[in-house]
C-alpha cells in the first residue's frame, strides 16, 4: 500500500502535553515489558563497535522507549555504556523515572530537533519508533545531519505498512486498559483519561494506525539514503528482523574508516 502521511495527535503542537506523555509512557512500558527490541541488540552493538564509542544519543525518545531493558542487556558487554535521552517534546517525568532505574543515563529537557542535533551531542544516534513521524524531506534531513556531523545513526520501527500491522493496532486499546495500573510513575490523570474519559486508549489506537500508514519500507529508506550528499562516506545496513509476531525495520549508518 502507498505511504500516507496523515496527522498524528501526538505530533500536534496544541495537543495537551500531559496526554502525549501518557501515550509515550505506555509505549515505554510496553517496550520494556515485552522486550520488543531484543532482536536489535546485535545491530546496536555493531554500531557501537564500528564507531568505537560507548555513547548513545537517543533522539525522539518519547517516554524513554525500551532503554530500561535494553541498557541492562547491553551493559553486560559494555559496562561503561552511556545514554542521553532527547526529544522535541521532552517527557520530563518519564526521563527522570528512567534515570532512576539506570546508571550512566542523562537527559536533555530542552527541545532537541533530530534534523539539527546540537554539535556537542556526539555518539551513536538512535531513533526508536519515530522516523515515521517525519515526511521524506525531514527524514532526509535527519540522515543528512548524521552524515554531515560524521555521527553513526541507527533507526528502528516496530511496525510496518501492512494490513496485519493495522489490524494489530485496532487491539491496542485493550493493551492500554490492561497495563495502565502498572505504569510508573503513577499519575491519577492517567487513570482518569484512560478509564473514566478514555482519551488515551482511543488516541493510541488512532496514532498507531496512522503510524503504520506512515512507516517507511526498506526500499523507501534505501532511496532516502541514496539521495543524501556524501552518502558513500557511510556504510549502510537496511532491512528487517523478526520480533515475536511482528517485525522491526532497521537502518544502521556508520562512517567509513
Amino acid at each position: 500500500m502507498p505511504r500516507i502521511h496523515f496527522f498524528e495527535f501526538g505530533d500536534l503542537h496544541w495537543f495537551p502535553s500531559f496526554i502525549r506523555n501518557y501515550m509515550t509512557d505506555f509505549l515505554q512500558f510496553l517496550s520494556n515489558k515485552t522486550k520488543m527490541y531484543k532482536p536489535v541488540i546485535p545491530i546496536l552493538k555493531k554500531g557501537l563497535e564500528l564507531t568505537k564509542t560507548n555513547q548513545i544519543i537517543d533522539l525522539a525518545s518519547g517516554g524513554g522507549g525500551g532503554w530500561i531493558w535494553l541498557h541492562s542487556e547491553l551493559q553486560k558487554e559494555i559496562p561503561d555504556l552511556k545514554i542521553t535521552l532527547t526529544d522535541y517534546f521532552p517527557n520530563a517525568s518519564a526521563f527522570e523515572y528512567t534515570k532512576k532505574q539506570l546508571k550512566n543515563l542523562e537527559y536533555r529537557l530542552d527541545s532537541v530537533d533530530a534534523r539539527n542535533v546540537p554539535k556537542e551531542l556526539i555518539g551513536l544516534r538512535t531513533q526508536f519508533l519515530s522516523l515515521h513521524h517525519f515526511k521524506p524531506k525531514d527524514a532526509s534531513l535527519i540522515l543528512q545531519n548524521a552524515v554531515d556531523s560524521n555521527n553513526a545513526i541507527a533507526i528502528f520501527e516496530a511496525q510496518e505498512r501492512s494490513f496485519a500491522s493495522i489490524i494489530a493496532m485496532l487491539f491496542s486499546p485493550i493493551s492500554v486498559l490492561l497495563t495502565t495500573p502498572f505504569i510508573r510513575p503513577f499519575k491519577f490523570g492517567r487513570i482518569l483519561f484512560t478509564y473514566l474519559i478514555p482519551i488515551v486508549p482511543i488516541i493510541v489506537m488512532f496514532d498507531g494506525i496512522v503510524s503504520s500508514l506512515r512507516t517507511y519500507s526498506v526500499q523507501e529508506m534505501t532511496d532516502l539514503v541514496q539521495n543524501l550528499e556524501n552518502s558513500d562516506h557511510f556504510n549502510w545496513d537496511i532491512g528487517k528482523v523478526k520480533s515475536g509476531p511482528g517485525v522491526i525495520l532497521h537502518l544502521l549508518g556508520t562512517p567509513k574508516k
